[in-house]
């Protein structure tokens, strides 16, 4: 494990004083916009709560005297969210109680980056609880052939362990959610993405899907209150229809009956 114990007597380096990354640019489309999309989906699922973090492509500090690791995604619990209209320029472990990520996320690089060794060592190193990889890759011949599309692994006794997933999905009960993937449509791009799920299984959905839901559902709405007063409206016309061909029966009665009594006959002796 990482010694992440300091001098008391030493001035450690504030958030300003220290790369906000580590000036790597990503190297495709991905690593940017699958941990963008998991804090998006934070956002609403924790509205209520002010005891998480969830940093993109930022720098994370453990050591004063180390370069800082820069995950794709990280997600901190325990932490203010909130931390003032500037935000975070860096996640410094100092200035964070100590409370390091719990969460990891690495998107595999088109430029193959060490996520299945050196990264996952890194994370192993640092205590970070659980490790996720995503490989878009997976499947393929050569060296991700036999790689799982997402691979979630938990620190036990030490050492990252590779969990067994169920339905695409790992459940995290630390954290209180599942991660997993399956596809979908996200910044009008439809392909394989990843989520959050509840304890059951159902996945979180994005603002737009919201949207679009609440928008099927006021249209059924509508369509069914159509469909009802369509019946309605063909019910008064049966009884009308019916009340009319009464009517007519009643007066084409009377006019035989009046005919009758001109010929002197009683009807009602008949």
């Amino acid at each position: 494990m990482v010694n992440l114990t300091y001098s008391k007597n030493r001035i450690l380096p504030t958030a300003e004083e220290l790369p906000s990354s580590d000036e790597t640019p990503v190297d495709n489309q991905l690593q940017n916009d699958i941990p963008n999309l998991l804090l998006s989906l934070l956002a609403d699922i924790w509205a209520d709560r002010d005891d998480w973090y969830f940093g993109v492509d930022m720098a994370v500090y453990y050591n004063p005297d180390e370069p800082a690791i820069v995950p794709d995604g990280f997600l901190a619990i325990g932490v203010k969210h909130d931390t003032g209209e500037r935000g975070r320029l860096s996640y410094v472990l100092w200035a964070e109680e100590n409370i390091m990520p719990i969460l990891s996320l690495e998107v595999v690089s088109e430029r193959y980056n060490s996520e299945y060794e050196d990264k996952l060592a890194d994370y192993q190193a640092l205590g970070i609880l659980y490790y996720a990889i995503y490989n878009p890759f997976s499947g393929r011949r050569g060296r991700f052939k036999h790689r799982q599309r997402l691979e979630v692994y938990r620190l036990i006794a030490g050492k990252y362990e590779l969990l067994p997933m169920q339905n695409h999905q790992v459940w995290l009960p630390e954290i209180g959610l599942a991660l997993g993937y399956e596809k979908g449509e996200h910044i009008a791009w439809y392909r394989e993405w990843l989520y959050w799920y509840d304890a059951s299984g159902n996945r979180y959905l994005t603002a737009n899907e919201k949207v679009a839901n609440a928008e099927a559902i006021a249209n059924q709405e509508r369509l069914i209150a159509n469909q009802e007063r369509l019946i309605a409206n063909q019910e008064r016309l049966a009884k009308q229809q019916a009340e009319e061909a009464r009517l007519q029966a009643e007066q084409k009665a009377q006019r035989l009956m009046e005919k009758l009594r001109e010929m002197g006959i009683n009807p009602e002796e008949m």
